[in-house]
């Protein structure tokens, strides 16, 4: 119950702008409930509460969705696809804002620590994993705002992308019906 009641604060009219546009700011708003409410991302989605305001969520999503064409079995796997797209990164953002509190540690320091311990055991690792010694080499684990975790920074990216990619399979499966 305390689950739906908090749906209950998600906007579910998306309906000022084109599909790709309203599905965007649905999963931005989804993006912010799970970060503002991270014990929603503890409830298991095995077994939905299948509360009103759950469904009004559901309904807002599919709403926008049909506006693509496609037919009801596509629009089903695409809203597993969205919430999964949101709700994965949400709970890395999530755990990364809390593991700081958890262990007395600030993220600079567990990454410095580990990565001592991680030469110890595995000083040939630019060997063993050349493709991610040159992704380190190329900057590629390099944020751009030091104030935010790199693992809070790399799940929001994660999101922003996938998002983005999901919604280009989206306009190809347009094109192909």
């Amino acid at each position: 119950l305390m689950y739906d009641k908090a749906l209950a604060e998600l906007p579910v009219s998306h309906g000022e702008g084109g599909w790709r546009a309203d599905v965007t700011r649905w999963a931005e708003d989804l993006w912010a409930f799970y970060l503002r409410h991270p014990w929603v991302l503890q409830i298991s989605q095995a077994r939905p509460v299948l509360g009103p305001n759950e469904y009004v969520v559901l309904e807002a999503l599919v709403k926008i969705l049909r506006r693509t064409g496609l037919g009801p079995v596509m629009l089903r796997r695409l809203v597993s696809a969205l919430y999964s797209c949101v709700r994965e990164p949400a709970r890395t953002a999530s755990e990364a804002r809390q593991a700081e509190k958890a262990t007395g540690q600030s993220d600079d320091e567990w990454w410095y620590a580990r990565s001592a311990h991680l030469r110890e055991v595995s000083p040939d690792f630019a060997e063993r994993f050349p493709t991610l010694t040159w992704m380190e080499g190329e900057q590629a684990f390099r944020m751009e705002d030091e104030t935010v975790s790199y693992l809070e920074q790399e799940a929001r990216e994660a999101f922003e992308l996938s998002l983005a990619v999901l919604l280009d399979g989206i306009e190809v499966s347009m094109k192909a019906e």
